[in-house]
């Protein structure tokens, strides 16, 4: 049977409405009754007097759970790069944000898929009772990490006003009403890295929870309403999609049996290679990233993300030596005094770099150049000559950290502590919390130090907005377009090249020329005609 290009888009067309239907379907009967009733159970009648103890239950059934998110990422906060053969991770890495997690253990932990993991210099706890189930399958919304108890919940909530007041959290309830994972349990801690709702990544916040169609499209409920978990898929407890090794560009295209690589973590997972009807667009796919186009701007949803930290100015107190808090006309802090100076964004354009999916990190143990201020805490990889590489969109976090000005290094800076006055965030003395926190973590110090500028890229892959808000050929294909500061290849309506242009001319020229010559010759033609 002979096909025709028309008929092939046709049926491709039609596979993908009906993959994107079925996965809607799913998203639908997420809600559905599980085919087991968690509140029957005999184990999880309770009463518990902690987490680990509703995980000793949970194992009861679940006997391999433990072993298999031990195993991962989000357990091991740990992340050997195959490319660059960095360790990284959180961990290892140092950010633009609170900066390390060494000597802040009890609170930067709250974020760990675990109990009691107090002392970064230890690899994870080895307790299979350690792990954290309900933080991930909590259907009530009502388990909420403690912000500085190293990974246990908030046990017993204390009245603000009446501190006689207090309510205990009712584990055995929680316990009997576990089910999948949802958007909610993700975001627990996804949508609020950095230290606050959207701070880090910008396409990353509660907004996501409730999002109309024209904020996202496929988390909103009148859009495909999908779960992270539709995307990032997972097997024995390992997520997929990975910001320290990015399938920056996936020719494997639709994720189908014995074609896979069992992740839907990409765009073309689902939507395939050439998504569109026109084949020009499809032409674009190659070198440019859909989020480029789909993702015009980001902090879309109402909340603002934080795009400047300078941790310089933290330590400054009031005429009464107090600690500061000042907002800015947004109401978005604009200083604390135990963090510095904010700035904040919305509805933000991407800065646009080329990505081949690798980045190579600034660790706490490699000498820096402050001189070359900023400094790239993680360094994209990519070029217009590597074929591996897309056009993506970046976050682009900046701000001012500390360094050794001896040994020109970034510095481990002890923010956190609830036993002793060493803490930045305690006595406001940088000297002191400098000398802490590189002591426990065994970095050299030398005791001077400085700020240095940094900057760090955030891929952006969320708030994918509707087609018909997606950019226009003249957002980029323009002189100030936005691919303006990519100038390692040439782009039609952006670049000139004289002799091109010269040559383009002389054709248009000669086209109108040779439009006029054969006007006038059939001018005469006919004239000669009329004359027989």
């Amino acid at each position: 049977m002979q096909f025709t290009p028309q008929t092939l888009r046709q049926m491709v067309t039609a596979i993908m409405v009906l993959m994107l239907t079925s996965m809607s379907v799913m998203a639908v009967e997420r809600t559905s009754p599980s085919t087991a009733d968690h509140s029957q159970f005999k184990a999880l009648q309770g009463p518990f007097q902690s987490g680990p103890e509703v995980t000793a239950a949970c194992l009861s059934c679940h006997t391999e759970a433990s072993k298999q998110l031990q195993k991962t990422t989000h357990w091991t906060l740990e992340y050997p790069h195959p490319e660059t053969g960095q360790m990284l991770g959180k961990r290892h890495v140092i950010n633009s944000f609170c900066g390390t997690v060494a000597s802040n253990e009890p609170f930067c932990t709250s974020c760990h898929t675990g109990y009691g993991w107090d002392d970064m210099r230890q690899p994870a706890p080895t307790s299979e009772t350690a792990v954290d189930c309900l933080i991930c399958h909590d259907t009530t919304g009502g388990y909420k990490k403690s912000p500085t108890g190293a990974g246990h919940p908030i046990y017993e909530y204390v009245d603000p006003v009446d501190k006689s007041i207090t309510r205990k959290t009712d584990l055995s309830h929680i316990a009997k009403s576990i089910g999948a994972t949802s958007s909610q349990n993700c975001g627990s801690c996804h949508f609020y890295g950095g230290g606050g709702d959207g701070v880090k990544h910008g396409d990353l916040d509660s907004s996501l929870l409730t999002a109309p169609r024209s904020l996202d499209v496929h988390m909103s409920k009148d859009g495909a309403n999908f779960a992270c978990a539709d995307c990032h898929t997972t097997s024995a407890h390992s997520v997929t999609g990975s910001r320290y090794l990015t399938n920056a560009r996936d020719t494997m295209g639709v994720d189908v049996p014995s074609h896979t690589d069992n992740t839907r973590a990409s765009c073309e997972s689902c939507h395939g290679s050439a998504p569109h009807a026109k084949p020009k667009l499809n032409q674009h796919v190659a070198q440019v990233a859909c989020q480029t186009c789909h993702i015009p701007e980001f902090a879309r949803g109402g909340v603002a993300t934080k795009t400047w930290w300078d941790w310089s100015t933290a330590g400054q107190l009031d005429k009464d030596g107090k600690p500061q808090t000042i907002r800015d006309e947004d109401g978005n802090l604009a200083y604390l005094s135990t963090k510095g100076t904010f700035r904040h964004g919305e509805n933000v354009v991407p800065e646009y770099r080329w990505f081949d999916g690798v980045s190579r990190y600034v660790l706490r143990e490699e000498q820096i150049d402050a001189t070359q201020a900023p400094l790239d805490l993680n360094q994209i990889n990519g070029s217009h000559a590597n074929p591996d590489s897309r056009i993506w969109p970046f976050k682009i976090m900046a701000g001012k950290q500390p360094y050794d000005t001896v040994h020109k290094h970034l510095l481990v800076n002890h923010v956190y502590s609830p036993d002793d006055d060493t803490a930045l965030w305690t006595n406001f003395d940088w000297a002191k919390s400098l000398q802490a926190g590189t002591d426990y973590a065994g970095q050299e110090y030398s005791g001077e130090f400085d700020f240095v500028e940094t900057r760090m890229h955030w891929p952006i892959a969320h708030m994918v907005a509707p087609a018909a808000d997606a950019l226009a050929c003249g957002s980029c294909h323009a002189r100030d377009g936005r691919l303006a500061a990519l100038t390692d290849f040439y782009m039609p309506g952006r670049d000139r090249n004289i002799w091109l242009d010269r040559t383009g001319w002389a054709i248009v020229l000669l086209t109108l020329l040779g439009v006029l010559a054969h006007a006038a010759g059939r001018i005469i033609a006919s004239h000669r005609r009329k004359n027989q």
